[in-house]
């Protein structure tokens, strides 16, 4: 059985028209008071904005990347974007509407992501960065079958496109998982 028509999603690609739909989902799911409905959030450890609507129409517009726009009943409950980087692909910008975090839906929609980055490039990999601070994030990737690399870029401070942070320890963490052969 398809499990995304199981639960009633439908995937797509995102277009110029998603933009301010995608900025409000996906600030919804790690900033400000919304984001506490949900488990996601980030505004402990980050104030400001998490992306913006030039962001997320970079992402629509590059060649080498897709913003996968999940549907429920003709609204956008969640999207993530997949970038093919050569043997590997990047997962990022995965947002689930707060109200809808701890159904299932993350694990179906990143088993889809996975699949449609390992059937349309090939890939063996799909990599991620993780804020390191996020460990409930981080052991939730990790029974998805990632592996914590210990390999860290630090956090842009001082960019607040990215946002304001909190602390002063943050940095990212690479996160890996083979895809199925």
């Amino acid at each position: 059985m398809d499990t995304a028509a199981a639960t009633g999603l439908t995937f797509r690609d995102a277009t110029d028209a998603d933009v301010d739909a995608l900025v409000a989902l996906i600030e919804s799911a790690y900033r400000g008071d919304s984001s506490r409905t949900g488990w996601t959030t980030e505004a402990d450890i980050l104030e400001g904005q998490r992306t913006d609507p030039e962001g997320v129409l970079a992402v629509i517009k590059s060649p080498d990347s897709r913003l996968l726009t999940v549907e429920r009943d003709g609204a956008v409950v969640a999207c993530c974007q997949l970038e093919h980087r050569g043997d590997h692909a990047y997962f990022g910008m995965f947002a689930v509407s707060p109200a809808l975090q701890g159904g299932g839906l993350g694990k179906v929609i990143i088993a889809e992501a996975e699949r449609h980055a390992h059937e349309t490039w090939g890939v063996a990999e799909m990599h991620m960065t993780v804020i390191s601070a996020r460990e409930d994030l981080i052991a939730w990737y990790e029974r998805r079958g990632y592996r914590r690399t210990g390999k860290m870029t630090p956090f842009p401070y001082g960019d607040e496109r990215f946002g304001i942070p909190q602390r002063d320890d943050l940095q990212f963490e690479l996160l890996v998982k083979p895809l199925a052969q």
